[in-house]
């Protein structure tokens, strides 16, 4: 069993990674009904949030359905830092969860997300200083390391848990990485076989379908899997990989009926959540992800992306349903 600070995940959870530009609560819904046990905010600027940026504040948005929820930002600067708390606690989520992890270039060179990773003193009494500055219970999702040659992620998991965090998520690629070659969990199994080690440690990178979970499960003894990149447009991962662990069979892919449906439940909340204009306009980065795989669908893929009106993107995906109605399934 699973737990973060008394928050009961059940045995082998299911974590949505927290994704910029991607993981909001339109996106969320439907990671929640396809069987999701924990979710995350986009990362939050902690800057953006003491100034009062409404694109930061609105992300601090959850609703009473999601839960648990954690709300995750990102800083390098103390004071701004515990300032971006306060305003999080407000918001009440389960958790709080520090970004030490975002390899944009960005964002590191203020020495923030990966950037930390570069002085792990300060990563340690950074995160110290959250904890003891908040009543939420604090979890830190981060990298194996800068580089090939500074992967201190098991001491880094001893200094941040006796620090006072409640679990870790570990991302199986330094920032040198990037987002490139095959993320190693060899480290990752190897602080879950450290014996100092009693908070959840969460694999990310790379699961991408159930036999993979599983296989990464058994292999590297995780208390649970973050998945990002492969639940885009493919929210229907979570109950692909709760059906093998629990069954051992393969679940059939969603049909097309079920991937518009869910495309179309997705614009109407973006909508609601953005307004009709943004909530349109953003919602055009994830057509090529829920029809991927159709044979000829880029005719419908222009149109998606480029038509403004609501009820024509309704009717351009109901013409998708009805052409490929005999494809039983589609592959992701």
């Amino acid at each position: 069993m699973t737990k973060i600070a008394g928050i009961d995940l059940g045995d082998f959870p299911l974590l949505l990674a927290p994704m910029e530009d991607v993981s909001d609560p339109p996106f969320r819904a439907l990671c929640k009904e396809n069987g999701c046990d924990m979710m995350y905010t986009e990362f939050i600027s902690v800057e953006g949030l003491i100034r009062d940026a409404h694109k930061s504040v609105q992300k601090l948005d959850i609703y009473e359905e999601e839960r648990p929820i954690g709300i995750q930002i990102f800083g390098a600067e103390l004071d701004s830092m515990q300032r971006a708390a306060a305003i999080v606690e407000e918001a009440k989520p389960n958790v709080l969860d520090i970004n030490f992890g975002c390899p944009v270039k960005k964002v590191v060179c203020k020495m923030a997300g990966a950037g930390i990773l570069q002085d792990i003193d300060k990563m340690v009494s950074l995160t110290e200083a959250i904890v003891k500055s908040t009543s939420l219970p604090v979890t830190v999702k981060t990298r194996l390391g800068w580089d090939e040659k500074t992967q201190y992620i098991e001491t880094v998991a001893e200094r941040l848990q006796d620090v006072g965090i409640q679990a870790l998520a570990i991302h199986g690629r330094t920032r040198k990485q990037m987002y490139k070659g095959e993320a190693d969990w060899t480290l990752i199994g190897k602080i879950k076989e450290n014996p100092r080690i009693h908070i959840p440690i969460i694999g990310n990178g790379d699961i991408n379908s159930p036999q993979k979970a599983v296989e990464y499960k058994n292999r590297y003894g995780v208390d649970g899997i973050m998945i990002g990149r492969a639940s885009i447009g493919n929210p229907w991962i979570f109950r692909e990989i709760k059906h093998f662990v629990n069954t051992g069979e393969v679940l059939a892919p969603p049909t097309i009926e079920e991937r518009v449906e869910a495309a179309k439940q997705h614009l109407r909340h973006s909508m609601e959540w953005k307004g009709a204009k943004l909530g349109v306009l953003e919602m055009r980065r994830h057509y090529t992800n829920y029809f991927r795989g159709l044979p000829g669908v880029k005719y419908y893929r222009s149109l998606l992306v480029t038509e403004s009106e609501p009820q024509q993107l309704y009717d351009t995906m109901d013409e998708i349903k009805e052409r490929y109605a005999n494809m039983e399934h589609v592959e992701v």
